[in-house]
């Protein structure tokens, strides 16, 4: 039911952001890259000193709060937490906006790769993850938010003007 409930949230967030990209985020997309990011950060850091769960990736420069749930009025703040995965030990899924939205925190993901560092910090505790997939999936693929035996943190986003169809950014955990 949870699996369920995630991949509506999902799809109804990728259908809104392609019609209000369609509509709006043409004619702003200079300004939308370039300041929103920026504002992110200083809005983010604000945030983040303030919560005990968040998301750090350093080479794209992202510093982001994350809550439970993936709905739309979560995203529009967070990165969103998928209720039915661990937040600990085993698979850590998160989703996010990467354009069209206020906060796109996952815009950059798509620059990641093999052996990039993701930070991941939950209540008092951080673990170091070291990316090791990013592709792109069917909607339906539920196989990459699945728990696992492994830690790992999963990373979930629309694709542009391709509705059927998500990134995916998987690390595993550094155990150095």
């Amino acid at each position: 039911m949870y699996i369920l409930t995630s991949i509506i949230s999902i799809l109804l967030f990728c259908i809104i952001n392609t019609v209000y990209t369609q509509f709006n985020f043409k004619s702003q997309k200079k300004a939308t890259l370039k300041a929103g990011f920026s504002v992110n950060v200083k809005k983010t850091n604000e945030i983040e000193t303030k919560s005990n769960w968040y998301l750090e990736i350093p080479k794209i420069q992202l510093k982001a709060p994350i809550k439970e749930g993936t709905n739309k009025e979560i995203m529009n703040k967070f990165i969103g937490h998928f209720e039915e995965s661990k937040k600990w030990i085993g698979n850590v899924c998160l989703a996010a906006h990467n354009r069209g939205y206020e906060k796109n925190y996952f815009s950059e993901i798509k620059t990641l790769k093999e052996g990039d560092e993701i930070i991941y910090y939950y209540k008092e505790n951080n673990k170091k993850y070291i990316v090791n997939k990013n592709r792109i999936i069917k909607d339906t693929d539920l196989t990459y938010i699945k728990d696992t035996k492994d830690n790992r943190i999963t990373l979930i986003t629309c694709v542009e003007n391709e509705p059927n169809y998500r990134r995916c950014v998987q690390a595993i955990e550094n155990e150095k």
